[in-house]
């Protein structure tokens, strides 16, 4: 089969489809009138508790309390530990990320019950049925009475020890990620622990029975948590809806598939309609759907939406995304200010109770008054005088030729630090500061290469402006951050400034260092539109393959019906996710990142690790 890895896994599979053939003979043994495909697949369970809910009914009781209530359970769930000795033994049950312990003796669940216990493995699925009752190590167990068998696990789950480490891995076999790194593994016992646990797990139920080890011996929490990851990306959602909702927001749907890629710079995805033969782009952005709804008289609108990019792959970029958009008319980019750190606020407080979180070992304070703001030319200005000690003045942002002696100057600063620190740099704080100096001079090397050969006409100061606060800027921008007042090169779908032809009311949002959201005052002259897509034409036809390839006259034409002042924002819910989860990678927070196909070499196929089951 082509799931198998290597040559010991299909041997595996082989051995187990033996067992789950010898359970299902038990079954009809028991009832003969049981369909063979039955026996082995059970379709349903009927439970009376989840293993959260029993944990939280029983946890509060003691053993003494336990016993004289007689709590009756059923539950269901997969095999995590599992251990036989004599004619007892102790297994551990996981289910809805939690993992409950089981006492199973022979003389209680009747010889063909217990048979069947022997022949389960680590992952099976089953329902058990008994009462509550605490070890004599004092951990919750449920004394079994009887067992249902529901599923076989045919392949091995990773040794429970060490869970599912390779990173590549847990991306690409997410489902053995959620099972394996859920916060409930165990580690190693030594021999003394195993020795006690033997001595002292069994309570005093049976003397004649030999003492069973029991599974959950010194448990202690796993540093990861996936489970708790994207239940905490379900909760944010659900604020996120409520918060709009609250504020007469209505959430929409857009379309997904567009004949013209509109409303983001980006690649898209290309596919095409058979029936209607036409080719179709996958959705980069929903904005200019959303803004036709204003148009038309939905003055508040949001979608959470899937957009697809054709780019590249990286701890801050998956080509297949999740962004919140919306849109209030009647408002301007400062009104969205204020509402952005209401939104990031509200939803860290609902989703953790706590504005405070931690991102790539920084503590981050999400709380409304923590925010700070800048223009784009006060970012650039602070962080280079921070950075190599040069100031800017008020017309080193109005031309090309005073821009480029700005990044002259700053190239200069960069040559005299290598210089003035050719010994420090062997030190680790000269190192990283050396690394830093590298990573500003190569960057404004590029941007100029960038003028001289994309834009010989020196026209675009604005993109190398942009250019010039991404290097100098966005690592600084730990903590919330908002930037605005963008070059108009950048922001096609902004409004002007009234004073600023070249400057548009634009923001974006920062935290932990990358951009989280996007906002402006949306442009709602049609003529200015036109004359923007027209220019995105003229960039794609230099070479700029994510300008737009062709104008969109149904949109110009729906600002020509009118479109109210209208402010709208864009905020990347796995960006978001990352930041209030603590998780270093987009990879961490999306359940199926893309991944290359992997298909291992027969070098490979031998070194696989097989799991605890190899025992």
């Amino acid at each position: 089969m082509p799931q198998f890895d290597s040559q010991f896994e299909e041997n595996l599979y082989q051995l187990r489809r033996e067992k789950l053939q010898q359970i299902a003979d038990i079954a009809r043994t028991q009832n003969p009138e049981l369909a063979d495909i039955a026996a082995k697949y059970p379709n349903s369970f009927a439970f009376t508790h989840t293993i959260p809910q029993l944990r939280a009914l029983g946890g509060p009781l003691d053993t003494e309390t336990l016993a004289a209530q007689h709590v009756e359970a059923s539950i269901a769930g997969r095999i995590m530990a599992i251990r036989v000795q004599g004619k007892a033994g102790f297994a551990q049950l996981q289910q809805g990320g939690q993992r409950l312990q089981l006492y199973v003796r022979k003389d209680d669940v009747g010889e063909p019950t217990f048979a069947l216990y022997k022949l389960l493995d680590l992952g099976d699925h089953i329902g058990v049925s008994g009462y509550l009752m605490r070890t004599r190590t004092g951990e919750l167990t449920l004394h079994v009475q009887s067992i249902t068998f529901l599923s076989k696990a045919m392949l091995a789950l990773p040794d429970k020890y060490h869970g599912l480490e390779d990173v590549e891995l847990r991306y690409r076999q997410r489902y053995v990620d959620l099972i394996m790194n859920s916060g409930t593994r165990e580690p190693v016992p030594t021999l003394a622990q195993t020795a006690a646990i033997v001595n002292a797990a069994v309570p005093a139920l049976d003397a004649a029975a030999p003492p069973a080890q029991d599974a959950e011996a010194v448990a202690e929490p796993t540093p990861i948590n996936v489970r708790e990851t994207f239940v905490k990306r379900a909760a944010i959602l659900r604020a996120i809806r409520k918060f709009f909702d609250d504020r007469g927001y209505l959430e929409v749907e857009t379309p997904m598939l567009h004949t013209i890629a509109g409303g983001a710079a980006a690649r898209p995805f290309t596919t095409h309609h058979n029936a209607l033969d036409i080719p179709l782009n996958l959705r980069i952005a929903p904005e200019l759907y959303l803004k036709r709804l204003v148009v038309g008289g939905l003055d508040r609108v949001y979608e959470i939406n899937r957009n697809f990019r054709n780019e590249g792959v990286s701890t801050q970029h998956n080509p297949e995304f999740t962004m919140l958009e919306f849109y209030q008319a009647y408002a301007n980019y400062h009104d969205l200010m204020q509402l952005t750190q209401d939104l990031i606020t509200t939803v860290a407080q609902e989703v953790n109770g706590t504005t405070l979180t931690h991102f790539n070992g920084t503590e981050i304070d999400l709380a409304s008054e923590n925010w700070r703001k800048l223009s784009m030319r006060e970012a650039i200005t602070k962080f280079a005088k921070e950075e190599l000690g040069i100031d800017t003045s008020p017309d080193t942002f109005t031309s090309v030729d005073n821009f480029r002696a700005f990044l002259k100057t700053a190239s200069i600063a960069t040559d005299d630090w290598t210089q003035e620190n050719s010994q420090t740099r062997n030190t680790s704080d000269g190192e990283k500061r050396g690394q830093r100096i590298d990573e500003i001079h190569f960057g404004i090397r590029r941007i100029h290469e960038q003028l001289n050969i994309s834009y010989p006409d020196s026209s675009d100061l604005g993109k190398m402006i942009a250019e010039t606060f991404e290097l100098f800027a966005e690592p600084h921008l730990i903590q919330p951050t908002i930037i605005y007042d963008f070059p108009l090169a950048v922001s096609p779908l902004s409004k002007i400034k009234p004073n600023e032809p070249d400057w548009v009311e634009r923001f974006e949002f920062y935290i932990g260092g990358f951009e989280v959201g996007n906002a402006f005052s949306e442009l709602n002259d049609p003529d200015d539109q036109l004359r923007r897509f027209e220019s995105q034409l003229e960039d794609r036809k230099r070479g700029d393959d994510e300008a737009m390839a062709e104008v969109d006259e149904d949109y110009v034409r729906a600002l020509g019906i009118g479109l109210p002042p209208t402010a709208g924002e864009g905020i990347g819910i796995d960006r978001l996710t990352m930041i209030l989860t603590g998780s270093r990678s987009i990879r961490d927070v999306i359940l199926f990142p893309l991944m290359r196909p992997h298909k291992p070499t027969p070098e490979q196929d031998n070194e696989q690790p097989h799991g605890e089951s190899a025992e």
